[in-house]
């Protein structure tokens, strides 16, 4: 996991590459939320007094190969401008002769934003040729989107054997560090704490965590097929029917090998999604048929509490219920509210995660909060990231 660092780097007169992550959700052309450009910042800053300047890339949205207004990275830009107090143009593509002077026109300090990497489909085919073309840019590559790290995408993986030497931006390294340091040197106990919707997403995640953890909690609608597994009625309750056997296998080999699982002990329950009236908490053997659960209840938010009371290194992605519906977002805030509350280096990944933490107001006590979605979990899972694979070893 040892990375070259872009702060380990000579950059005084270099232009440098920088693959950031703007892909911000956007309301007509404002950008709603900068919280992956904020995260970036510290990285151009680091370039610009270093005496480099900045050639700024990134995909947003899913333009399908081919330029498209909707996705333009023109608001990314203004954002940036705003935040960094100096100009930053917004090149008319990310190749071709147009970009190719632009770039070899940059002095020291100059910042240019190119626009959409994802209007060339060549971007997600990890294309040879546009990935020599993107690193004729520039004398550096500093990667810095770590929430695409897990894309084998030219300005990602490919672009890498053209353009040295290939630095992990301060982002990528922080988000290294952090989640390097649940694995390969955590403090015991290490507890594992995983909701979301669907157990197919996450059965590999939870089969490679059984040999590294110490313990697991298990909520949102997956447990509803861990809990079927254990012979549990669950209503009109989000299953699926062929990850039963699956999920009993995981419960076996975690009572096998000693590590605890803790499922939920009661739900809320109600009609469907969209329901105000209706609403209750029942235990586990009482979910009537006729009903869903869309949500932990109490009970489960304390037994979840006390189980992680005992741990010293957290990792949590998934919310414990519909958690966008306000009626059903009691679990994860009480969960959210747990795992801070712990004592436990904590890192937690995942938008509704993250959304849970900054709601119920302890987002300054989490251990270490990944801007990274996808990337996040197939870290976990154990898989090799192109984007990380990619870059240059430390000296």
């Amino acid at each position: 996991m040892a990375k070259l660092v872009v702060d380990q780097i000579d950059l005084s007169g270099k232009r440098v590459f920088l693959r950031a992550d703007f892909n911000v959700p956007l309301d007509g052309d404002r950008v709603t939320d900068d919280t992956r450009i904020t995260a970036v910042l510290p990285t151009i800053e680091y370039v610009l007094k270093g005496g480099g300047s900045l050639v700024l890339a990134s995909h947003l949205g899913r333009p399908k190969g081919k330029p498209d207004p909707r996705y333009s990275l023109g608001p990314v830009a203004a954002r940036l401008e705003a935040r960094l107090g100096r100009p930053v143009p917004l090149l008319p593509d990310c190749v071709g002769p147009e970009v190719e002077e632009r770039a070899r026109a940059l002095r020291s300090g100059d910042v240019v934003l190119l626009e959409n990497l994802r209007y060339h489909p060549e971007e997600e085919a990890n294309d040879d040729a546009f990935a020599r073309a993107l690193a004729s840019l520039a004398d550096v590559y500093v990667d810095d989107a770590f929430a695409a790290a897990h894309r084998a995408h030219a300005s990602i993986a490919a672009i890498t054997r053209y353009l040295k030497p290939a630095a992990a931006g301060l982002l990528m390294a922080r988000e290294l560090s952090a989640l390097s340091r649940i694995f390969e040197r955590p403090d015991r106990p290490l507890w594992a704490v995983l909701g979301g919707a669907k157990v197919s997403d996450k059965l590999g995640l939870v089969e490679h965590l059984l040999d590294r953890v110490d313990g697991l909690v298990i909520g949102g609608g997956m447990a509803f097929t861990f809990l079927k597994a254990m012979g549990h009625g669950v209503g009109r309750s989000l299953l699926e029917p062929d990850r039963v056997e699956a999920a009993r296998g995981v419960l076996e080999r975690a009572r096998s090998r000693g590590i605890p699982v803790r499922l939920p002990v009661d739900v809320v329950v109600a009609p469907g999604l969209d329901a105000t009236t209706g609403l209750r908490a029942v235990g586990i053997r009482e979910i009537p048929d006729e009903l869903m659960g869309l949500d932990i209840g109490a009970a489960s938010v304390t037994q979840f509490a006390t189980a992680l009371k005992a741990a010293r290194t957290i990792v949590w992605n998934g919310p414990m219920g519909v958690f966008e519906k306000e009626p059903f977002a009691a679990g994860t805030l009480g969960v959210a509210r747990a795992v801070a509350g712990s004592g436990a280096f904590s890192v937690i990944g995942g938008g509704d995660t993250i959304a849970a933490v900054q709601q119920a107001g302890v987002a300054d006590k989490i251990g270490y909060i990944s801007t990274a979605g996808g990337a996040f979990l197939e870290f976990l899972e154990g898989r090799v990231l192109p984007g990380v694979a990619a870059l240059d070893d430390a000296a």
